[in-house]
């Protein structure tokens, strides 16, 4: 049973949750490909407040192929480290 929880621990402690919100999605042209932009969540839901006393600013941009797969919104992105 101790070694399950220390991998729970080690596990958990390794990942990080964030909660975004896409305030900006742009298509590039013919091809498909684009940006897509979000920012922390902003406290106005329990929840949110939560996300937000951690994450107060910052902002993921990313370009690629398909913008489509994301639309305005709030996500959860999840952080892991690679060992």
């Amino acid at each position: 049973m101790k070694i399950i929880n220390y991998i729970t621990l080690k596990i958990n402690k390794a990942m990080v949750r964030a909660k975004f919100n896409v305030t900006e999605i742009t298509r590039y042209g013919n091809n498909g490909g684009g940006k897509v932009i979000l920012y922390p969540v902003i406290g106005n839901s329990d929840e949110n407040k939560k996300f937000w006393k951690y994450t107060p600013s910052g902002k993921i941009e990313l370009h690629i192929d398909n913008v489509d797969i994301f639309d305005f919104g709030e996500y959860y992105i999840d952080f892991s480290r690679i060992e």
